[in-house]
C-alpha cells in the first residue's frame, strides 16, 4: 500500500496574477544580477568585449587549453558527485533518526545546525589539519607520515570530498528532517498500524514522500560543490585543477589575453550547473507530489 498526498487545487487567475506579481521584483533583480554576470562573461568568452585590445569574435578561449579543461571538467564532476551521493545518504539517515525523536535524536539535530554555520573556509583548514600526513589524526593513531594515506592533494581527492560530505549531509538532515516534521509522519504511523517494519515504512512511505526535497538538496549541494574554489585549492591537488581553480588561476594570470580563457572556463561551469537544475526540475515534475 502507497501513500500520496492529496492533489492541490489550483488557485484562480486572479490569485495566479497577484502571486506574480509580488513574485516579480525578487525575479527581475535576480535575473538583472545573474542574467548581466553571465552575459557579460559569455561576451568576454566570446571577445566581443575584450579587456584591452580591438575585438576579435570567435571561440579560440574555449579552444585555448583543451586537455586542461577537459580533466578540470572530469575532476569537478566526480568530486561533486561523490561528496553529493555520501551527503545524501547520510544526511537522509540522520533525518529520520532525527525526525524519530529517540535517544540522541536532539544531539544529532544540535551537531547538524552547528555544522551548517560553520564556513567551508573553515571547514576546509580543519580537515587539512585532521587529515594531512602530518594531521592530528595520524598522530592519534600513531601511523607515521609516510604509511598515512594521501588523503590532502592524493589522487582520489579524499580530504575534498569529506569536506563536502561533511557539511552538505548536515545541510540535507536539516532540510529533510523539516519535509519529515510535516504531515508525512502521519503516513508513516498509518502504515506502522498497518503492519509495516521500519524498512517497509521507510522505502514505501519515508522515501517517495521525501524524494522531491532529497533531490533538490542534492542539485544544491551538487552545484555547489561544482563551484566552490576554496576547499578544492586548499585540500586538492596542483593538477588536474578543478574548473574554479582554473578559472581563477587563468583570471590572475599576468597576461590579459587569458581573462576571456577564463570566462569559458567559468562558462563551462556555468552551463553544467544549468543543467544539472534542468535535469532536477524534469526529475522533480515526474514525481507524484509534484502533480
Amino acid at each position: 500500500m502507497s501513500f500520496a498526498p492529496v492533489a492541490r487545487r489550483r488557485g484562480s487567475a486572479r490569485q495566479l496574477l497577484r502571486g506574480t506579481l509580488l513574485v516579480l521584483p525578487a525575479a527581475l533583480v535576480t535575473l538583472l544580477v545573474v542574467g548581466g554576470g553571465i552575459g557579460a562573461t559569455l561576451l568576454q568568452a566570446l571577445g566581443l568585449m575584450p579587456i584591452a585590445g580591438p575585438v576579435t569574435p570567435g571561440i579560440d578561449a574555449f579552444l585555448a587549453h583543451p586537455r586542461d579543461l577537459a580533466a578540470a571538467t572530469g575532476v569537478s564532476i566526480a568530486v561533486a558527485a561523490a561528496s553529493t551521493v555520501i551527503a545524501v545518504v547520510i544526511g537522509t539517515g540522520a533525518a529520520v533518526v532525527i525526525a524519530s525523536g529517540r535517544e540522541g535524536s536532539r544531539l544529532l539535530a544540535a551537531l547538524g545546525a552547528t555544522t551548517v554555520t560553520v564556513p567551508h573556509l573553515i571547514g576546509a583548514a580543519t580537515i587539512g589539519l585532521l587529515l594531512s600526513d602530518a594531521g592530528v589524526l595520524p598522530r592519534l593513531l600513531g601511523i607515521p607520515p609516510e604509511s598515512w594515506a594521501p588523503w590532502v592533494g592524493g589522487p582520489l581527492w579524499g580530504a575534498v570530498i569529506a569536506e563536502f560530505a561533511w557539511k552538505e549531509s548536515a545541510f540535507v538532515a536539516l532540510v529533510v528532517t523539516g519535509t519529515l516534521a510535516t504531515r508525512i509522519a502521519t503516513y508513516d504511523e498509518a502504515a506502522a498500524l498497518l503492519g509495516a517494519g521500519r524498512w517497509r515504512r521507510f522505502r514505501h512511505v519515508l522515501l517517495p514522500l521525501t524524494a522531491p526535497t532529497i533531490v533538490i538538496c542534492a542539485a544544491i549541494s551538487f552545484v555547489y560543490a561544482l563551484g566552490s574554489y576554496e576547499v578544492a585549492w586548499l585540500l586538492g591537488r596542483t593538477y588536474p585543477e578543478p574548473l574554479p581553480v582554473l578559472a581563477v588561476r587563468l583570471f590572475q594570470g599576468v597576461s590579459l589575453a587569458s581573462r576571456p580563457e577564463a570566462a569559458a572556463v567559468a562558462l563551462v561551469t556555468c552551463a553544467i550547473s544549468l543543467a544539472v537544475v534542468a535535469l532536477t526540475f524534469a526529475a522533480l515534475r515526474r514525481t507524484a507530489v509534484w502533480r
